[in-house]
């Protein structure tokens, strides 16, 4: 079995004409959580597409484990083995239980064992309070907690987070970074988060990539990238300074 989560190699994405993303190759470790950094346009939110199979590569090849994916052939095993939460909460017009149920009850699983996985993500998530509540009525930052514990509660190999705690508050951001590593820790998600949080990357991830004009220029364990970047390029980044 492969030590990687996702490969990919000769991965470009172009939209009309203009490339926006070129990475030569590339292995997401399997276990871990890595960090996406870099400006805006940088190509960090494409990648994450790629990888969850939402958009087609214009060319290149990407493996999930030791299964290559394409558009066309994404069997249902590879499909629910990864899940993607964006910036912006969605969450099912349906009480906060419902919505964490909602993937298992897809998945056919018995009354009783989506009762106790539910009731699980509840408790990590702070929501017990919550459970009977109409999701749409919940605060943003509440709403992302949903979001994201009903991506864990079907327990993915694969979690993918599109800059998901973005203009929320200190108390909520803590409490998903939380959830993140419990995920990590105790369901062995790999997760991907792309992030503009600098302190963010750096407390929470084992790995980060640093992505520049839709290349990756930099990629390391987080405390070697932010300590000692290899690329002067990344130094001047995380430094605050404008490279682009």
């Amino acid at each position: 079995m492969a030590d990687y989560i996702f490969k990919t190699e000769g991965l470009k994405k172009e939209y009309s004409g203009k490339t926006v993303l070129d990475i030569e190759e590339m292995e997401i470790q399997k276990g871990k959580i890595t960090a996406v950094i870099g400006p805006s346009g940088a190509g960090k939110s494409t990648l994450l597409h790629l990888l969850n199979v939402i958009e087609a590569p214009s060319s290149g090849s990407i493996w999930f484990e030791d299964s290559m994916i394409g558009h066309k052939a994404l069997t249902l095993d590879i499909r629910r083995s990864m899940v993607m939460v964006f910036q912006k909460p969605l969450v099912f017009t349906a009480t906060v239980y419902e919505n964490l149920a909602y993937g298992l009850k897809l998945r056919k699983m018995k009354k009783e064992e989506i009762s106790q996985k539910v009731e699980e993500v509840l408790e990590i998530t702070g929501l017990k309070d919550k459970r009977n509540q109409n999701a749409a009525t919940l605060s943003g930052g509440e709403a992302q907690r949903v979001a994201i514990g009903r991506a864990m509660v079907v327990r993915p190999k694969a979690l993918l987070l599109d800059e998901p705690t973005a203009n929320l508050d200190p108390a909520n951001i803590s409490i998903i970074e939380d959830l993140i590593k419990f995920g990590k820790a105790n369901y062995g998600l790999s997760v991907i988060i792309v992030t503009h949080n600098m302190f963010q990357a750096k407390r929470l991830s084992d790995n980060t990539i640093f992505m520049l004009n839709g290349k990756i220029i930099d990629y390391d364990t987080t405390e070697s990238l932010f300590n000692c970047p290899k690329n002067e390029i990344t130094g001047a980044f995380i430094d605050g300074k404008m490279i682009y």
